[in-house]
């Protein structure tokens, strides 16, 4: 078995160290404990051949129930954040073409990700940045039943923009360049 790619390995460090750690998301942990999340990279740069290779990602998860969750990432070739946002579009629509309306959506996460009207260097932004362009393809009926069994959950995104804005830009900068170093 050949080693994992660099970008899966700092998107796993992404996972463990920031998202869980933090609670950024508070299902992350029993994800990340049963191992129940697979790391996936797309080296492909063309549009078509990487919708073509998402949607395989999203029969592997139709094979194997055992996958809970599947982070699509892209090392290459979508770095700008506004044509990755047209990607994560297309892919929307694909998953309804193909018939995965109900079965599973999508959550982004992208190194220069800002959210509609806030400033770049808003610190709320980091909620959702990564090492990488990411697409997260997550279960819908899992993630239904988690948060039936959370406590209050559209208090989730308010949490972790307090939690953001209190730490700072910088504080989440120095996170995500230890993502991508040695020092885990």
């Amino acid at each position: 078995m050949s080693a994992p790619l660099p970008c899966v390995v700092e998107t796993e460090n992404w996972v463990k160290s920031v998202i869980m750690k933090y609670n950024i998301c508070p299902f992350a942990r029993r994800e990340v404990e049963r191992k129940t999340i697979r790391y996936h990279a797309i080296e492909l740069t063309q549009l078509k051949l990487v919708l073509q290779d998402f949607i395989q990602e999203c029969l592997f998860l139709d094979d194997n129930p055992q996958v809970e969750t599947t982070l699509v990432i892209l090392p290459r070739g979508f770095e700008g954040f506004y044509q990755y946002l047209d990607l994560v579009d297309l892919a929307t629509d694909l998953l309804y073409e193909q018939g995965y309306e109900g079965i599973y959506q999508l959550a982004s996460f992208h190194p220069d990700y800002c959210f509609d009207g806030e400033p770049f260097d808003s610190a709320s932004n980091y909620t959702n940045r990564s090492p990488y362009p990411t697409i997260h393809i997550i279960r819908e009926a899992s993630m239904e039943q988690a948060l039936a069994d959370y406590n209050e959950p559209e208090t989730i995104p308010e949490r972790n923009i307090a939690f953001a804005e209190r730490k700072g830009s910088e504080f989440f900068v120095k996170l995500l360049e230890k993502c991508k170093s040695d020092e885990q």
